[in-house]
């Protein structure tokens, strides 16, 4: 069973230098991270620890990797705005406190910005992010829409609701932020072809799901995928490093159900 594994892996592995070279050739292909929770205390799925974010903090920095914002992806995936090189996109979901506490200050030290998708009801609760915190980052931090209260958007069947969570969100963090919310990161990375269709209408330019794998010209907008970077592997690093360089590759290991130690 290992052999077979290990000849599945070879040959995945070869498929994706070659996808890899044509992205790195072509510079269409953008890498969107993924993060929640950043702390070293919550052992959970969602939680990376403070060495290991700080470690692929160092990575990206030392490997000349430029962070953009989500406009600038959108100007590029849109209207072929080139963007600088070698460029990632960092995001962080639901908006915690230890992005502020933790996370802000590694991206600083690294010269990095970021992406936060907050969740409109939360902010000021315990553990997530206060009005305070969020103006203290605003020099290296954009931030983004997450819904009202988190739920799975696929599940709702009442327009009010959905609009509630949507554009009243929306509008409430355009109020507090003072400029246009473009995009939203999917809860659960749970949409259907309905939410799509209100987001359209509420003036959202795009909307991201937690579908491995980099975003280029012909993706839909409403549908761009990232690079969900959790506390899931024992080698947190190797992994992030897979994710990184062949997130194609890793999506088709994870579809076919090849389990790899890393």
């Amino acid at each position: 069973m290992w052999k077979q594994k290990k000849f599945y892996f070879i040959i995945f592995f070869l498929l994706a230098a070659v996808f890899s070279i044509n992205r790195f050739m072509s510079k269409r292909e953008i890498p969107v991270l993924n993060y929640h929770e950043i702390n070293n205390t919550n052992h959970t799925v969602l939680a990376l620890s403070t060495q290991e974010f700080t470690t692929q903090m160092k990575y990206l920095n030392d490997n000349g990797y430029t962070t953009i914002t989500p406009d600038q992806l959108f100007n590029y995936l849109q209207n072929g705005v080139p963007l600088p090189p070698n460029p990632v996109l960092i995001t962080f979901d639901d908006g915690y406190e230890d992005n502020y506490t933790n996370a802000y200050p590694i991206l600083k030290q690294y010269h990095l910005q970021a992406a936060i998708f907050l969740i409109s009801h939360y902010i000021g609760y315990n553990n997530y992010l206060s009005w305070q915190d969020i103006n203290k980052m605003r020099d290296t931090i954009t931030f983004e829409g997450h819904t009202f209260n988190h739920p799975y958007l696929n599940k709702i069947n009442n327009d009010n609701e959905l609009q509630k969570q949507l554009l009243d969100s929306k509008l409430d963090l355009e109020k507090h932020l003072g400029y246009h919310i473009d995009c939203l990161a999917y809860p659960y990375g749970a949409y259907n072809q309905h939410v799509i269709s209100l987001l359209k209408k509420d003036g959202y330019r795009a909307a991201f799901t937690v579908n491995l794998g980099d975003d280029a010209k012909r993706d839909d907008m409403y549908e761009l995928n990232r690079i969900p970077v959790f506390q899931a592997y024992s080698h947190t690093f190797i992994r992030f490093w897979l994710d990184l360089h062949f997130p194609y590759f890793m999506r088709v290991a994870a579809n076919t159900h090849l389990n790899f130690p890393i």
